[in-house]
């Protein structure tokens, strides 16, 4: 479920979740950001715990499973999650 450029590489993560992360776990030499918990991405999301759990239940959120139960979340998957729910606030400029 990445996203990947017309060379077929990974696109890195947005700048926002880069930087909110630099300061957690930072991002691996290699190009490939960590899995990060349910309460990490509950973190990074403002929102409880028990909120990302309710929308790994009904497949609301972009989330994957490790060995089975283990529920890992990948922050620029997160952070263009996030994005689909941004109001301007009603101000015209």
């Amino acid at each position: 479920m990445t996203e990947s450029n017309e060379h077929g590489k990974e696109k890195a993560p947005s700048a926002s979740a880069a930087n909110w992360l630099a300061g957690a776990n930072g991002w691996r030499s290699s190009g490939f950001e960590d899995p990060v918990d349910v309460r990490t991405a509950a973190r990074f999301l403002g929102v409880s715990a028990s909120l990302v759990y309710a929308y790994v239940e009904r497949k609301q959120i972009p989330h994957f499973r490790m060995m089975g139960r283990t529920i890992r979340f990948r922050l620029s998957e997160l952070d263009r999650w996030r994005q689909q729910f941004h109001v301007n606030g009603g101000i015209d400029e």
